[in-house]
């Protein structure tokens, strides 16, 4: 499932390198405190998610360690 990101996340993600060609890793932390590790996000704005997420707010976003390219 994906859900689109607000703009604040999409604004940021613009600013962070790709992890590949159209996308980013990321790792997110909802505002229920829930986790997703090694998400993936398509042209910074739609957020690939397990069902369970779907109605789940976003606070947090960071690149996923692993998945910068260099």
């Amino acid at each position: 499932m994906r859900i689109k990101l607000d703009k604040r996340w999409t604004d940021q993600l613009l600013t962070w390198p790709e992890s590949g060609m159209g996308y980013q890793r990321v790792d997110v932390t909802m505002a229920d405190g829930r986790e997703l590790k090694n998400a993936v996000v398509l042209n910074a704005e739609l957020l690939e998610v397990p069902a369970e997420f779907a109605e789940a707010t976003v606070a947090d976003i960071r690149l996923h360690a692993e998945g910068v390219k260099r």
